[in-house]
This record gives C-alpha cells, structure tokens and sequence, in this order.
C-alpha cells in the first residue's frame, strides 16, 4: 500500500498540512502526521494538532514525504539535520518530496532544488539560493512537487495523489472543488 508521510514542526501552516491529511485520507492513501520532535505539534494559528507518530529518524517506508509551510515550521524542519538526510535519501531512492508556501527552503538546503524548477509562497524564493523558481499553482519536476501556499492547498494535493496512482480529479469533483471554475 501507498504511504505518505506530512511532517509536522512547531509553527506548521495548519491548511497545508491538515488539507494533505484529509484527502490522502479520502483517497484511501495511508498517511501519517509525523511530528518532528513530539507528538503534540502547534500550528502557525495556535491550533493543537496530535501527530501519528514522533519522527524517528526513518522514513524509508513513505513512498512520498510531504513539507507543509509556515513560519516558523517550515524553518524548524529546516534546521532539522536528521530530516534533512532523510529527504536526501528519498530524493536518491526516487520517491516523492512535496513541499508547499515556505517549506521549498527545506529542499534547498537539502540540495534537492538543484536543476529543479520549484515554486513557493511569493517572495520565499529570495531565501532559496538553487534551482529555478516559477509563478505557478503546482510545480512537478520530476520526484520534486512544490506549490504556492495555503490557497493552493487543494490543487497542490490533488496533484499529489494523481502521482501516487490515485484519481485527483474525480475526488476533486466529489468535494465540489471543480465547481470554483465554472
């Protein structure tokens, strides 16, 4: 089965990574909130958040790994030099690393922006200092998806179970989100 793993750090964007929960969930994806250091996380909004699991230095069993944003949680995963080493090898091993409004700057230090076109919340793409940014919703460049921030929550994870095997569109339209483009 398709595993998912959203990374949890104090400061999180509390609709970037709860909207992740709720439709890899929805589409019968197994997904896990990972809380960085504990497994009671606070959000950016002061909103509680009970992970999963407290992150253990392994997530070679995730087929994707999923960076919500947020300040300051897109910078304590950052600063997380165990995190950082796990995204390297997932990058190496061809599995997904997804990363929304802040949390590119993560994949930037990780070195997983190199050569990659990325996108990221408007004016973030001063602070990252690889890859070559664009002004789009969703950004796939090969096993690297980056979006732009809490508004584009949806699309970003529509396009992520769409690349985990799923149908992205036909859970789009069950939550009436086609209905905002008519």
């Amino acid at each position: 089965m398709t595993k998912v793993a959203v990374l949890l750090a104090n400061g999180f964007e509390e609709i970037e990574a709860l909207t992740q929960v709720d439709v890899f969930r929805r589409a019968e994806i197994e997904c896990d909130m990972i809380g960085l250091t504990s497994q009671q996380v606070v959000g950016s909004h002061d909103i509680l958040v009970l992970a999963d699991k407290v992150f253990d230095g392994d997530l070679s069993a995730y087929d994707m790994i999923v960076l919500p944003g947020g300040l300051p949680g897109a910078s304590n995963l950052r600063d997380h030099n165990g995190l950082i080493r796990e995204l390297q090898a997932a990058a190496q091993s061809d599995k997904y690393v997804a990363a929304i409004c802040a949390a590119p700057i993560v994949l930037d230090r990780a070195g997983l922006l190199d050569g990659k076109n990325y996108t990221c919340f408007p004016d973030q793409e001063e602070e990252i200092k690889s890859g070559n940014h664009v002004e789009e919703i969703v950004v796939v460049d090969g096993n690297i998806i980056t979006s732009r921030g809490a508004g584009t929550s949806l699309a970003f994870v529509y396009k992520l179970v769409d690349l985990l095997g799923g149908d992205g569109k036909a859970l789009s339209e069950r939550m009436v989100y086609n209905e905002l483009f008519k």
